[in-house]
């Protein structure tokens, strides 16, 4: 195999548990990238120690750092990491992914695995299910009926329903009768229910190390702003629920309204991407 690190040297920077945390983290976010800053936050380190870690993560050429503005940004190496993968392929699989690889292969070959037309389960994950999940939850519950089952979570100890929110979706005319605060522990484990989606809505969210769901969902990242932690009168912080209520809407009305039954799951996953990058234009 022609690679440019001794693989040895992979696995030695990855051996250690907070620069794995990293790497799964920017695996996670990959292909945009984390700033330095909020890897240290989300993996619990302080910036020097954070930095160590990050270093020897890019020696290793499994990452790389690139300035941004005043922020640097790290980005997994797909290239090095695709080496390591074939490596193990390779060498401990004998060059058989009947072996090793059967799993992956049905997942991300092209073509394949196209979404049938039957009813989708999506999970929404904030980090205190409040307002942005429960929001989100609400949305695709009326705009997916009959198509689409929504569940949402906090990844917080606890966490209660937002006034504002609530206030927000009664305005709007959702029913409101069945919504509650819960934590994400309601949906793993044994007899959890299968997801065939599953998004993040916050930014501390999308960088939990959440265990991953069963069957492989496709997940994304369509984070808005906090309204939550919006300040001033009552009617400025009515705004900043409204708006958060918008911008999910925008996305989960393109979500619905793809083409599940023509698409594969590259394409699919794609496509979710594609509409959590995508800025929310207004509703008219």
């Amino acid at each position: 195999m022609d690679m440019m690190q001794d693989p040895s040297d992979l696995f030695a920077a990855l051996g250690q548990t907070h620069r794995l945390a990293i790497f799964r983290l920017l695996a996670r976010r990959a292909p945009e990238g984390v700033p330095a800053g909020e890897i240290a936050t989300a993996v619990g380190l302080r910036p020097n120690n954070a930095s160590a870690h990050l270093a020897h993560l890019a020696r290793a050429g499994l990452i790389r750092g690139e300035r941004d503005g005043k922020l640097i940004r790290y980005r997994l190496d797909l290239a090095a990491t695709g080496g390591l993968i074939d490596y193990l392929a390779l060498d401990c699989c004998r060059g058989r992914p009947d072996l090793c690889a059967a799993a992956a292969r049905r997942l991300h070959a092209p073509g394949e695995d196209v979404m049938s037309d039957k009813s989708y389960t999506v999970l929404f994950i904030c980090s205190g299910n409040s307002a942005r999940s429960i929001f989100a939850e609400a949305i695709l519950s009326r705009e997916g009926a009959g198509r689409f089952v929504a569940h949402s979570a906090g990844t917080r100890p606890r966490s209660e329903l937002n006034p504002f929110a609530i206030a927000q979706l009664e305005k709007l005319g959702h029913d409101v009768s069945g919504l509650r605060a819960k934590h994400v522990s309601e949906f793993q484990g044994p007899g959890a229910p299968h997801f065939d989606f599953a998004f993040t809505v916050c930014d501390n969210a999308a960088n939990e190390d959440c265990a991953p769901w069963a069957g492989q969902t496709i997940t994304g990242h369509w984070g808005v702003p906090d309204p939550v932690a919006a300040t001033g009168t009552e009617a400025e912080r009515a705004v900043a629920f409204a708006e958060a209520y918008r911008m999910l809407k925008h996305r989960i009305g393109a979500f619905v309204n793809l083409s599940f039954d023509k698409l594969d799951r590259i394409a699919l996953q794609k496509a979710v991407d594609d509409i959590g990058g995508a800025q929310a234009v207004p509703v008219a």
